[in-house]
This record gives structure tokens, sequence and C-alpha cells, in this order.
């Protein structure tokens, strides 16, 4: 029997396998228990464990978790929550030397002192604890376990010149953050690992660390306490730390346990200093590789036999002297410091009634401080949790919801979500003993899953602080040197190795933006080492697509869907502008000729389809003399040319001239000459482009919307614009020159010295109210008189109505001189200040009664009349190109036989009758004219 209850005291420095060893002894026995330093490590090795015999027969106890299975067999816990008197065949405390530490040694030595396995118990730790050891466990015995590798030091080394997978230890979280920002600066980002954080959070920000993401690990001291990691080297950032109380100085051996991480099973490591930590003695440094340090003389004890007769009775037992020479009274507790205030409070103290109460009360005094703000405030807290547990017996859910619904929100920096995740685990210890809640399954699962929230938050707050994912995977592969894989999507986004990294915006590569040059260095390097084979792939697709996937923008940029892969700039002949594509350097010259060709051979084809007819007649080579001058001109001016600015010209081409400029769609207007095809939207707005480069404008007009038959004039927009665009200014509205056409047609057969008014089709043909025709007639030189006259019932109401866009319009070429119209063909013209005949009304009082009540005055209407006026340049009078075509005054003496007629208006003439000029058969209103010249 005496065999089989064998107390071990395992001895050594880190990385000798210690706790693995450990593992494997309790799981050949039915039963056991193992007790950690930290809840961080009792979840590692419970997580093992249950690899290895699965979640069953496992259970995990500490503060603030429990899981406890029906069957459980072993025992995984924190030092502090080791259960006792199970009655385990095995027992383990790991890290056995911390008996010695200020803080929780008390816990550690009475686990050494009274805590046994059935058959087997093992004390875990450092070979300072030897002596100690044999002085307080008769008949321990001893196993030395050798380090599996060697740790060397390797002096002081800048933070940029860490080398991968290096861990950088500081000793508070300011030092760990500003680390941690730097590392991500200088090398793309690292993993954080604190004892404050939660088993959540510190495995996925460990998962990091270990799969390769980042190869940087900042973390403070919590690191050397079992934790197993890939780490190659440990660098101190400083060699002091506060302990609670006071700043103090690393001792030796607190240092070895930290560099021992470095270095895993049989991989050699090495320690060092960085940023303001001095470089190790030469003494302190040779005794942490050859592991040399003082015995342990002195264990940290606290009474545990307590009594709980009176609240005096049970501080008199906390305050026991130690008794030997290896054990001293640990200093008082944070547990014993809150139990002796919350006695002194006259209220609570008469609440203690027996030793009962007296018990309920050390159990909430030992709820740890993990908020961390005052002793006040957590003695006030206790002090109510007490209140409640000893009126009902239980913690009220309503107001434990509302602790709870506080602490249960995922925004917030990482400092905010630290606090929270702190505050958390208040409640989460309140919800894990037993008896203290009504639904105690209900608060440990709520808990637990705000707990695992505030985790996840706080993992991925830390990732995106500390972490550039992009730059810490590409850096690594770049070293690697192995051949980078990006891939574009359908949007453009350029993925390198699964990161991604930016946007490919036609043939140049746009970076994300980037928190210091260093990274944008890297990710442009990275990214474009992998574009290169997709920049080819690419220009081959371009080279290949059709038409239909390019197109020019107003001011003059190429586009393939919608991204800019180059632009227009000026060539020799308005008609034929060169390329200038737009490809980033790397892609290399083969790529950007083959986009120049592509986007040269697309402008070059859209001018030929758009301008077709202006090609024709630039090319050809019938036309001579003044025909082909005039030709020029046409080209010249992009198809569309003001007539008062030809009119000479125009005056010396004869019908044969005109007819071979009409072959090629030229019309000659009144106040136009154009040609109707070029005045559709995709060429008008190709001029307007065209133009401008030939201009050498920065910034090029806008076409006009399509479809419209006036537009707003627009301060700043000269004639040549407007008339570039297809519209003629007048007044406060440009009109489109085809319609202005059309509307000339119409004011022919109008009085225009005697003044006339607007008709319905005038107002229909130009898309206008009736005041805004009034103020383009005045533009186009007409004066407008405004008037009012009483409406009559049932005359037909004039409204615009939108003109077609496509409609054709009539040869409106005005005759030399004017000509006599038949009488039989013209409408009658008003004499002056008649309304014309349309809107001619009677006096209401003559027509008879109407139906407006009586006393009420009669409804009146606007009308304008209308009446040639040119504003005079100089004074003279105007060139005849620019005087209506309409009916005047009569002048001369009467034609015809028999004198005037008085039944229709009359024309005259002053000279002889002219030579009629033979009709142009390719006219396309020649029929009509023979016809109306074989009726007169």
């Amino acid at each position: 029997m005496a065999e089989q209850a064998r107390i071990t005291a395992v001895l050594g420095p880190t990385n000798t396998g210690k706790t693995h060893y450990a593992i494997e002894r309790m799981l050949a026995h039915r039963t056991g228990v193992i007790g950690l330093p930290l809840r961080l490590l009792a979840r590692e090795v419970y997580d093992r464990i249950v690899a290895l015999r699965g979640p069953s027969v496992v259970a995990l106890v500490t503060g603030e978790e429990r899981i406890v299975p029906d069957r459980a067999q072993y025992w995984v816990c924190t030092a502090e929550a080791m259960p006792t008197g199970t009655g385990a065949d095995f027992l383990a405390v790991d890290e056995i030397q911390l008996c010695a530490d200020p803080e929780r040694g008390h816990v550690f030595t009475e686990r050494l002192l009274h805590a046994r396995g059935l058959h087997e118990t093992l004390f875990l730790g450092a070979e300072t604890m030897r002596g100690a050891i044999q002085a307080l466990v008769p008949g321990a015995h001893f196993m030395k376990r050798e380090r599996f590798s060697e740790l060397v030091y390797t002096g002081s080394k800048k933070i940029s010149r860490m080398p991968p997978r290096s861990a950088i230890v500081g000793f508070s979280v300011e030092n760990v953050y500003a680390i941690a920002e730097l590392i991500r600066r200088q090398k793309g980002g690292c993993a954080v690992v604190m004892g404050a954080l939660s088993p959540r959070t510190r495995n996925a920000q460990v998962e990091l660390y270990q799969n390769g993401d980042v190869d940087y690990l900042v973390a403070t001291d919590a690191i050397g306490m079992g934790l197993n990691l890939d780490i190659k080297h440990v660098a101190f950032s400083a060699l002091s730390k506060f302990d609670g109380r006071r700043m103090r100085p690393l001792q030796p051996n607190e240092l070895a346990q930290i560099a021992g991480r470095a270095g895993r099973h049989t991989q050699n490591g090495s320690f060092g200093v960085t940023g303001e930590a001095r470089p190790l003695d030469d003494e302190v440094a040779e005794a942490i590789v050859e592991n040399r340090f003082a015995p342990v003389r002195k264990l940290q004890w606290r009474n545990a036999r307590l009594d709980f007769g009176s609240p005096e009775r049970l501080i008199a037992a906390l305050e026991a002297r130690a008794e030997g020479d290896w054990l001293t009274r640990a200093r008082e507790a944070d547990d014993l410091h809150a139990l002796k205030t919350l006695v002194a409070l006259p209220d609570l103290r008469d609440r203690l009634r027996d030793a009962r109460d007296v018990k309920l009360l050390w159990d909430v005094c030992r709820i740890p401080d993990f908020r961390g703000i005052s002793s006040t405030e957590h003695t006030g807290l206790l002090e109510r949790i007490f209140g409640y547990l000893n009126e009902s017996g239980r913690v009220p859910d309503d107001w434990l919801a509302r602790q709870v619904k506080r602490i249960d929100r995922t925004d917030g920096d990482i400092d905010t979500l630290s606090k929270r995740l702190a505050y958390i685990r208040t409640w989460t210890y309140v919800a894990q003993r037993t008896g203290w809640v009504a639904d105690e399954e209900h608060w440990r699962g709520l808990t637990r899953a705000v707990e695992d929230r505030l985790s996840d938050a706080l993992h991925g707050a830390l990732t995106q602080r500390f972490v550039d994912r992009r730059t810490s995977v590409l850096l690594r592969r770049l070293k690697q040197k192995e051949s980078l894989v990006a891939e574009v999507n359908d949007k453009g986004e350029v993925t390198v190795e699964g990161q991604h990294v930016g946007r490919l915006e036609g043939f140049r590569f746009r970076q994300d933006a980037s928190a210091s040059p260093d990274e944008a260095r890297t990710l442009r390097q990275a990214a474009l080492a992998a574009l290169g084979p997709e920049f080819h792939l690419r220009a081959d697709r371009f080279y290949n697509a059709p038409d239909t996937e390019l197109d020019f923008t107003e001011q003059g940029g190429l586009m393939w869907g919608g991204n800019a892969v180059g632009k227009l700039v000026p060539g020799a002949d308005p008609l034929k502008p060169l390329v200038e594509p737009f490809v980033d350097e790397e892609a290399g010259p083969d790529v950007a000729e083959k986009v120049r060709r592509r986007l040269q051979h697309f402008i070059d084809r859209r001018v030929a389809t758009l301008f077709e007819p202006l090609v024709n007649l630039q090319r050809d080579e019938t036309l001579t003399g003044l025909t082909r001058g005039f030709a020029f001109r046409m080209v010249e001016a992009l198809g569309i040319l003001p007539r008062e600015g030809v009119a000479q010209e125009v005056k010396q081409l004869d019908q044969e001239a005109r007819g071979q400029l009409r072959k090629h769609g030229i019309r000659f207007g009144q106040f136009t000459i154009f040609m109707p095809t070029l005045l559709k939207p995709a060429p008008t707005r190709l001029r307007l482009v065209l133009w401008s480069l030939s201009k050498g404008l920065e910034e090029f007009p806008e076409s006009p919307p399509p479809g419209l038959v006036t537009i707003p004039s627009g301060e700043g927009v000269t004639p040549e614009i407007h008339t570039l665009a297809g519209y003629r200014a007048a007044g406060a509205r440009a009109i489109r020159i085809d319609m202005l056409e059309r509307l000339a047609d119409l004011l022919r057969a109008e009085d225009t010295r005697g003044g006339f008014e607007a008709k319905p089709d005038m107002l229909s043909i130009t898309g206008t109210t009736l005041e805004q025709f009034a103020d383009l007639m005045q533009g186009l030189g007409y004066k407008a008189e405004r008037g009012e006259r009483p409406k009559v019932k049932g005359a037909p109401a004039i409204t615009p109505e939108k003109a077609s866009d496509g409609e054709a319009t009539a040869d409106a070429d005005p005759a030399p001189e004017a000509t006599e119209v038949p009488a039989a063909e013209t409408p009658a013209a008003p004499a002056e200040g008649e309304a014309a005949p349309e809107a001619a009304t009677q006096d209401p009082a003559e027509d008879g009664p109407t139906d407006a009540p009586a006393g009420d005055e009669p409804e009146t209407e606007v009308f304008y009349t209308f009446s040639w006026a040119p504003r005079r340049k100089g004074g003279g009078r105007p060139s005849r190109g620019d005087r209506p075509q309409g009916k005047g005054k009569p002048r001369g003496k009467p034609k015809g036989k028999g004198g005037p007629r008085h039944d229709k208006p009359a024309s005259f003439q002053s000279r002889p009758p002219r030579k009629d000029k033979p009709i142009d058969p390719d006219n396309p209103f020649a029929a009509a004219l023979m016809g109306l010249r074989d009726k007169s």
C-alpha cells in the first residue's frame, strides 16, 4: 500500500516535458486531479485530455468556469479550485515553486502539505524546490528532468531587427500595446497574450501565431506558466514589474521561467533584451542558461483550519503564525482585507448570527477583484451580494440580469472590451457558486455566452489593431521566395494568396490605403510581382474585346466597361485623334503597346462610323473649285456651319454645286447649314470631344441631354459651343437647329412686318410655353408685344408638344430674291395691330349671352404679337441672311391681270420676273416643287 501512495517531485527547467509526463501518469489511473497555476493553462490541458479520452469523463473547474460531466474521472483545475476529499487515485500540482509567491503562494503551500492522491502524487516545478520538499514532504521521491534543447543569451536587439518567431515580453498593458503597435508597422503584425485575457481570446490570439499568420508574439509574463508555443527567441522589454504593491526587479529564476519558453522540444532557443531594458549581467545570463538559482528558503503559508464561530475568531485563524523554519505567514490578501472591512460595518455585523452566516461572508469575500478598480468599490459590491444571500439565500434574478445586460455589448475599443470582460468574470464567478442563484444552469450559460461574445470581439479588436494580415502573409511569402498567386474577381478586387490588397482598374493597380510607407511598399511589391501574368491575360482579353465593350467619355477618357484604360490626345487632324493608354509601368511595354493599338483601332472606327457623311465628303475627289472649298469648310466645322458666317460662299454656289453637296446630306437652312445625321446624340458627343481636343481645352463642354428641342442657354457658353452641340442660342434658351429651320418654314407664311401671333404648330415644334416662345422669338430678332383680351369660350388652347428627335427638317434654302407666292396658296395676312385669324375673337357682348354669372369679370387671355425688329450692328441694316423670308409690306406696282385682288393678300416685286432655275432632281422636295410650279 505504501508503494502505491507514492509521492514524486518532478523537477527541472522549462521545456523538459513535466506537464506532459503528469498527463500521461494521470491517464494511467482510473481517476485523477491536476492543479494548474492559470485558468489559461487549465483550459489548454483540459482540451488535450478531452482529445484523448472524450468530454464525457473530463471535468474543468476554475473560478469562473465549471464543466462537470456526470461520469467525470479526470479533473483539471486551477490550484485554488482543486476539489478536496474526492479520493482520486492520482493528484498532481504544477509549478509548485509558486509556493514562494507573495500573492498566491499560500494556496500552493497548502496543496504541497495536504493534497494527496490515493495511489500517486506528483509535484512539478523548478529545481529550487528540492530542499523545501525534502523537509516538508517526508518520503518524497525526486525525478530530475533535463531540458530537451539548449538556451543561449544573445544580448540586446532592436525590435526592427527581431528575428521571426520571437516573443517580446512586457509587464504592463500599456507597454504590451505600444510594442504591438510598433511591430505591426514594421513587421506586419503580432499576436497578443496576457493573463487577463479569457481562454477563448487567448486561444484565438495564440492560433494567429501558431498557424503562421504572424511571426511575432507580444505577451506578459503569463507565457512563462506552461503555455507551449513555437518560440525561437524571447526578448525582455523590461526587467522589473509591479507586483500589486510596488515595482520590483525580476528575480533570475523568474526571468528563466519566461526565457525558457524559447526553443520548444529539441529546437534550440535564445533570449535577450530589447527596447529600454538594460542588458543582463553576465552572472544572471549564465545562471539562466545553466539553470543555476538560489534554492527557495521560505514558503508562503496561511492557516487553512478556519474557525467560523465568529468573525473575530475567523480573522484570528487567518492571521495565525506559521510554525517551522520553512513557512512564513503570507501577507494580508484581498479576501482577508475585505473581511475586515465588512465586519467593521455595524449593520452587516449585526447580521452575523451564527457560523453559517460567518462562513457565507467568508465565501463572499473570496470573490476576486477582477475589475481592479478600488478596494472601496469592491467591498461595496461584496456587501450587496452578501445582503442578498443572507436575506433570501439567492442573488435576485432581476438585479443580476441588469448587471449582465450593462456588460453585454461588443462595441468599443480594446480597453473598453477588456474592462467588460473583467466585469463579466465577477458574475461568472457568482454563477459558479453552488446555491447562489436560482437557476444555476441558466446563469452559468448566460454569463459564459456573454464572455464568449466579448472574447470574440476583443480578439477581433486586437487583430484589427495589431495585425495587418495582408502585409504579414505577403512578407512571409516573399521571404520564402515562393511564387505568389494573384486573383482578380469580376469587380476588379485583387487578392494575393487570399489577402485583399487592392483593385485592378483596367491596367492600373490601386492598392488599399496602408498605415505606413513600409506597408505600402510591401503591398505593392507583392501585388505587382503576382499580377504580372494577370496583366498579359487581361491585355489579350482587351485586344479581342468587341467595340461594344469600349466607349469614350465626354472629357475624352477611354473606358473598357467601368474602367478607364486611356484618354484621347490631339492628332494632326481633328478627325484623327491619338490615344494614350493607362498602363502601369510594371505591366511591361508589350502590354502597353497592345492596349494602345486596340484603343486606336476603336476610336478610328468610332469616328469613321459616326462621322461617315463627313468622311465621305472629305474624300470626294469629284468636288472641285468653290464646291470643294465649301466642303472643306464643312469638314473643318465638323458638319455644322452658321449661315451668317458663310453667306457669301453660299451665294456663290450655283444649283449644281448645291446639288453635289446635298448628295452628301448637307442641308442649307435659313440659319444653319448642317448635316442632319450628325445632329444625333452620339455624333454630337463625339464632335464636342474632337473640337475640345483640337482647341487644347482642359475641361470639355458636355453635350445636351438627348431629345430636348430647347435647352437653357447657360452662362459662359459661347455661340460656337452651342453650334457644335447642334443648337442656336435665342434669348434665355437655345433651340435645336433642325427645329429652328422648321420654325423658319412656318414663319415664312406670316406677316413678319405687320405682326402675327404664335400658332399651335410653332409652340409644338419648339416645345415651349407662350412666354418661353416670346423670349425665344426676341432672341431671333423679333419684337414681342404682350397684350390681353377676353377669352372666347371653346377656343382651342395652345399647348406645346415635344418635337420628335428624329423629325426631318425641310430644306429651307432661301431664294436669292423675293419671289411671288401664288395668292391661292398663301393665307390672308392680318393687318398690323390685328390678331392672327386663328386667334381672332369677337366682343363677348356682341356674341350674345354667356354662361358666366352676372357681375363676374370676363376671363382674359394673354397673347403676343410678333414683328421683325432685329438689332442692328453698327447702326446698319441687318444682313439679308438674318431677315425672315416671310411676307412684308407691299412695294412697287401690283403684278397680275385685272389689278390687285382685295379678297386675298397680294405679292409684289420691283423688277421684271426672273427666269426660273431648273429644279434639282436630287432635292427631296423635287416632286412637290414641280407640282407646285405646274399648278401655278
